[in-house]
This record gives structure tokens, C-alpha cells and sequence, in this order.
């Protein structure tokens, strides 16, 4: 039977201590499918946090493969096999330190003593050996990071599944909002429809998993990208916001997620762009993302 959802703290160290040992087996490197069968114990949740533990201590790193994302094991420094002279050997091991949230270029010149001409000179002959590359961050307009040309860059530099060319894709958003919106009314449908059950049976078959939803946006053929279940999960929240859904913990303990419908009018924070913005958790009052600055919320207010 399901049940509201408690959040209860979870110690992932054993399944870090795991993963790791994963990834020494298969050296050649493990993706999310590998995870699931191997440690079918850890939810989706709990694999993102391991994974980003990795990350964050710098014992792993992140590539791009046919069948989506692939998880290695930091191998040691390759400044050492370069052939350059000792300053490229020397900025291309600052930069590999970096993993793949990159480093910034004062960074790069702080660490390396390096002026910047002869910086310049090196870091375009690493680009040219296709050793390290340069990637625009959504942190800071017209500036770029450099990371080892192979990673895939972290959602904190390029800004994920919402953002194209450093612009935060609202109308993206909006319209996956509606869609899932739909998905759910459409099961609620479905449900209601079996006469054979009572209010319970039509409330659980109402009940829908994120792999459904993902499913079903894949199949719409409305996103250039896949959207990982962490992407399904913050647009759901937005509809939980609006009022429309509300979400469960199924058999396991499994995310589900119903439509519902609202007892009282939406509020007004919620029909502002606030209230679709994935990314609302990293505004504030000061840093990159903030009210002040945003120019979707200056032109819903002069709207």
C-alpha cells in the first residue's frame, strides 16, 4: 500500500566502497545499466550521490559513450606521457586536477606562474594535440573553463539538461511541465474508468513511476537530449508546486507521482517563472542566479 514519502538520511559510504570496487573489475568502464544490475539495491537517487561523491574527491571521471554516460576510475596523471616541453607538462596537470568541472584561466596562470603570453602559447598548442579543451561555463558570461579534452562537463558548468548555449531553455521546461501534467490526467482517466475497484484501487492505479514518464517523453520525440530520471524528478516538482501532482513512495519505496487536483487557486509565485525554474534552489540574493538578474521573471513582471 503506498504511503506519503519520509525523508530519512541515508549512509552511502558502503555503496561508494562498492561502485569503486565495480569499476576495478571493469576497467574499461561501467554506465548507469552496469549500476542497476550490479547493485540493484541503490535507487536512483542514491546512485546520483555516490556518483557525485566520486566526482567531488576526484577518484573517478566522467565520459561520453554510445550508450549514454560511462563512470572510470581516475587513472594516474598522464602530464608525464606528454611530448611538449616541461610548461605544457606542467599547465596539463593543473588542469587534469580539475576533473570535469574545470578550471578557470586566472586559475590556470596562479597555479603555473605562467605569464600570460606564454600561457596562451601552451594552452593553444594543448587544444591543437586535442589534450584539453575549453568549455563556456554559465557561471560567468563570455568566460570558459578548461578540462582534459575527453570529460564531459558537470551540470554546474554547462547547466544541464535546461540550458543551450549558456540560455535557460523556459519554454522547454514549461512545455515538459505540461506534458507530464498530461501523462498524469491520462492515468487518472484510465483509472477512473475501472468501475471494478474502489476509491483505493483507482488512487493506486492512478500512480505513476518516473520510467514511465520518461518513457512516454522519449517517445513525444520533444527533447533533443535524454533526460535522465533527476531531470523527470525536478519537473515533477514543479508540478507539485502548481498544485497538480503530488508524489508517493510506491512498493521499495519507489517515487510515484498522481495527479491531483487543487483545492484552492494557484499562487502567484507559482504562475511566475519561479514556479517552473529547476534551477529556483540555486537563486538568492547573491551569486549567478538571482532574482534581480533574471530576465524571465524582469519580462513576466513587465508583462
Amino acid at each position: 500500500m503506498s504511503g506519503n514519502v519520509k525523508e530519512e538520511a541515508v549512509d552511502y559510504d558502503d555503496f561508494v566502497v562498492r561502485i569503486v570496487q565495480l569499476m576495478q573489475d571493469i576497467p574499461s568502464g561501467i554506465n548507469d545499466k552496469v549500476l542497476m544490475n550490479s547493485i540493484p539495491e541503490l535507487d536512483t537517487k542514491g546512485r546520483a550521490t555516490c556518483i557525485n561523491k566520486l566526482l567531488a574527491t576526484g577518484k573517478i571521471d566522467l565520459f561520453k559513450a554510445p550508450e549514454g554516460l560511462l563512470y572510470k576510475l581516475k587513472a594516474p596523471s598522464n602530464a608525464i606521457n606528454i611530448r611538449g616541453d616541461q610548461e605544457e607538462k606542467v599547465v596539463f596537470k593543473i588542469i587534469e586536477t580539475s576533473g570535469n568541472k574545470g578550471i578557470w584561466l586566472r586559475d590556470i596562470r596562479a597555479q603555473s606562474g605562467l605569464l600570460q603570453q606564454q600561457l596562451n602559447k601552451v594552452l593553444k598548442s594543448l587544444e591543437a594535440k586535442k589534450l584539453v579543451k575549453s568549455v563556456k561555463s554559465v557561471n560567468a558570461n563570455k568566460k570558459k573553463v578548461y578540462m582534459l579534452y575527453d570529460l564531459e562537463p558537470d551540470n554546474s558548468v554547462t547547466g544541464g539538461t535546461w540550458y543551450s548555449d549558456q540560455d535557460f531553455e523556459s519554454e522547454f521546461v514549461e512545455i515538459l511541465n505540461q506534458q507530464c501534467h498530461r501523462f498524469l490526467l491520462h492515468r487518472e482517466e484510465k483509472a477512473s474508468a475501472n468501475k471494478s475497484g474502489g476509491p483505493l484501487a483507482v488512487r493506486n492505479g492512478s500512480l505513476v513511476k518516473v520510467s514511465e514518464i520518461a518513457s512516454y517523453i522519449s517517445e513525444l520525440g520533444i527533447s533533443k537530449v535524454t533526460l535522465r530520471h533527476e531531470d523527470i524528478d525536478a519537473i515533477m516538482k514543479t508540478l507539485i508546486y502548481d498544485g497538480k501532482a503530488e508524489r508517493m513512495s510506491g512498493d521499495g519505496g519507489e517515487a510515484m507521482y498522481r495527479a491531483v487536483k487543487s483545492l484552492v487557486d494557484t499562487p502567484g509565485l507559482v504562475k511566475s517563472p519561479c514556479g517552473v525554474c529547476p534551477v529556483i534552489k540555486d537563486c538568492g540574493e547573491r551569486g549567478v542566479i538571482t532574482p534581480a538578474t533574471c530576465q524571465y521573471l524582469q519580462e513576466w513582471l513587465d508583462f
